[in-house]
């Protein structure tokens, strides 16, 4: 899976092709170490959070998060440790300091873990916490009250009637990434006075025939 900024979200529900990124942030490939850092449902909030909204101290998450200021502190000393964020020099203080996340494409491929008995176990709370993340957006926006342009603008749906081999699978999902990363803005662009933030949701997997044989 390539973490596209995104999150740290999947045809696997991880496995997908890399796609070019808008900017020339540098990729890195995730090792059984790293997986395992990442790998808490707490830490995995964190990520997203700062992420989707940007820098952030560890008050701030907790109150975001509802936990204590000293649990959010360790698990970021712990995503810091694992590269996944920083802390934002120039800024906050000794006692409250503020994090981000490191400018960099996070890419996961958990085929390269299932026969590692010792990641086994990360790589599946790894996926099934990114789902139920996916799950909270979608209901956070159907919680959330809309007006104007933006009240039927979004959508929710599915397509049960395909039937592909793996190959037209791949590049169903291909040309769905590519799309994206045509209405991806270029950094430093001035965004639209309009614009809000999109998110976009995309699981396109295979599904066993089940039934009647």
């Amino acid at each position: 899976m390539t973490e596209h900024p995104d999150h740290p979200n999947h045809p696997d529900p991880a496995d997908r092709p890399e796609q070019p990124a808008p900017t020339a942030r540098p990729l890195r490939r995730l090792d059984a170490r790293s997986l395992r850092g990442l790998a808490h449902p707490l830490r995995m909030q964190i990520f997203e959070l700062l992420n989707l909204d940007g820098p952030a101290t560890a008050t701030l998450l907790a109150e975001r998060l509802g936990e204590n200021t000293g649990t959010v502190s360790w698990h970021l000393r712990h995503l810091a440790e694992h590269g996944f964020i920083e802390e934002e020099t120039g800024r906050g203080t000794k006692r409250e300091r503020w994090w981000r996340r490191v400018p960099v494409r996070n890419d996961l491929n958990t085929a390269e873990f299932r026969d590692d008995p010792d990641s086994r176990g990360a790589v599946s709370l790894y996926t099934n916490q990114l789902v139920q993340q996916y799950f909270n957006r979608v209901t956070s926006y159907l919680t959330e009250d809309w007006e104007g342009d933006w009240r039927n603008v979004g959508t929710i749906a599915d397509w049960t009637n395909l039937r592909l081999t793996a190959d037209q699978l791949k590049s169903l999902n291909d040309e769905l990434a590519e799309v994206i990363h045509r209405h991806t803005p270029t950094p430093g662009a001035d965004p639209d006075p309009d614009a809000l933030p999109v998110v976009v949701q995309l699981q396109a997997f295979p599904r066993k025939t089940r039934g009647a044989e």
